[in-house]
């Protein structure tokens, strides 16, 4: 604790009132700091988060629509989002007065003196963190898992003591790696690369993919890199790293005739197999997650967790228990032979068609949600009449779906979303699989997908 009370009464300048800002202001109300926050939208953009700053006790300092010098000057500290660009010239200007600069990735970086495992990668991310903060508490560990605009780093350092943590388990996206200096966690998974990247904050794609990769340059032969072998084994970059490299893959390394040039973990005669220390064997016939993503993101967390020295009980625990992450194909639970899915994130029509064949049992899908015009239905209409065998449509976009969907033989339109519930309910049976997975965005009826997704529990768990 004593790292963090050094910033007792300090001056502090948070650049911009995202999420993360008002963790950060709530990380320094603790050391009694005069806060000052700034950011670049117009006020009139901002109207909930100045609301929110207004119910702050004390009620921070506030700069909008511009970035004032003397704001950054008088400012003994800065601590900016990770959306913020760290060369700011306000913040170029700040280091050149020797001003303690961070974004609040690296603040909570400094502050931890835990090992870290990070989890890289274009997507799988989220899910990949939780598998292994999940796996690391089954085996007994205190563990932290965080990284998000929902759950900043920083969050870790607000927690207790921070000094009861056994491990960090931080998401590291290509943004909170720029101007990131001493960031050296102890395990690295990297799920894969994407070609598409945030172009409002890189110029090229090469820009990003070096950008993500400046993590493996940090490691050293005490450290585990995990890699998906699937999509990254032609990367000279992984091949040559230096440090211990686990691969983890969907295929059998026996077939693929790679088993003795590599360590790791692959899928073989209907099992998951890993060879790190010592060979083990994992079922999965009673596995909770659904879908082939998830199914890759499990091999990259039980690699990570082997190498960690994680027991095979826990670790056939996860395969067994882990729900998913929260509004992505979580498993809610089974009643009468019926499983329950919560899959609210999903709010354009791919990831609804992507989440429907992801069962192989008979799917009841609730789906709909705001109406825009943009979305087109038509294209997904063969993938749903196959893999949905019932339909239960929802929100202001459910009469334009019904038009589309006009073929398929049960179609259900309802009034209100806890009818949906109660009428899926009432047309499954045993062995059915409901599944909300809405193709729409929520804000028909709701905040965002998360309140959609709390709400669709509730109605669950009340039937």
């Amino acid at each position: 604790m004593e790292r963090m009370e050094r910033f007792k009464n300090k001056k502090v300048l948070i650049v911009g009132v995202g999420k993360t800002g008002f963790k950060l202001i709530n990380f320094f109300n603790r050391f009694e700091c005069n806060i000052r926050v700034t950011d670049i939208k117009p006020i009139f953009d901002l109207n909930k988060s100045v609301k929110k700053l207004k119910k702050i006790n004390p009620t921070p300092e506030m700069t909008f629509g511009e970035h004032r010098d003397e704001d950054f000057l008088e400012a003994d500290v800065v601590v900016y989002c990770s959306a913020v660009d760290p060369e700011l010239p306000q913040l170029q200007l700040a280091r050149q007065n020797n001003k303690e600069v961070y974004s609040e990735f690296a603040l909570a970086n400094l502050l931890c003196k835990k090992p870290i495992v990070a989890v890289c990668g274009s997507f799988g991310r989220t899910t990949v963190a939780h598998m292994i903060g999940y796996t690391l508490k089954l085996d007994g560990k205190n563990v932290f898992v965080g990284g998000t605009s929902d759950t900043p780093f920083i969050e870790f350092a607000m927690q207790g003591d921070p000094d009861e943590y056994d491990y960090v388990v931080v998401e590291v996206s290509a943004l909170q790696m720029r101007k990131l200096e001493n960031f050296h966690p102890k395990l690295v998974v990297f799920t894969n690369i994407s070609e598409k990247y945030p172009e409002a904050h890189f110029s090229s794609v090469g820009e990003y993919i070096e950008m993500k990769l400046n993590i493996i340059k940090m490691l050293s032969p005490d450290d585990t890199l995990v890699v998906n072998f699937d999509k990254l084994a032609n990367n000279t970059f992984f091949r040559n790293a230096n440090c211990q490299t686990y691969w983890y893959s969907r295929k059998s390394f026996v077939t693929m005739g790679v088993m003795s040039e590599i360590q790791g973990t692959h899928f073989h005669q209907r099992r998951i197999h890993s060879n790190i220390d010592y060979h083990s064997e994992f079922k999965v016939s009673n596995m909770r997650i659904v879908g082939q993503n998830n199914r890759e993101n499990l091999l990259a967390a039980v690699t990570a967790s082997k190498a960690l020295g994680v027991s095979d009980e826990s670790i056939q625990t996860c395969i067994e228990k882990f729900p998913g992450v929260p509004n992505r194909l979580e498993f809610l639970m089974e009643k009468n032979g019926v499983c329950f899915y919560n899959d609210s994130k999903a709010e354009t029509m791919d990831e609804l068609v992507e989440s429907v064949n992801s069962f192989k049992n008979p799917v009841i899908l609730i789906a709909g949600g705001k109406d825009d015009e943009e979305i087109e239905f038509e294209p997904y209409v063969p993938e749903i009449i196959k893999n949905a065998r019932v339909l239960v449509l929802v929100g202001e976009s459910k009469e334009r779906m019904n038009r589309a969907l006009g073929e398929h033989p049960q179609t259900f339109i309802v009034g209100s979303f806890e009818e949906s519930v109660l009428l899926a309910y009432q047309k499954s049976r045993t062995g059915d699989t409901i599944l909300l997975s809405p193709g729409n965005p929520s804000t028909d009826f709701f905040r965002d997908f998360e309140e959609r997704g709390n709400y669709f529990k509730k109605l669950v768990y009340q039937l």
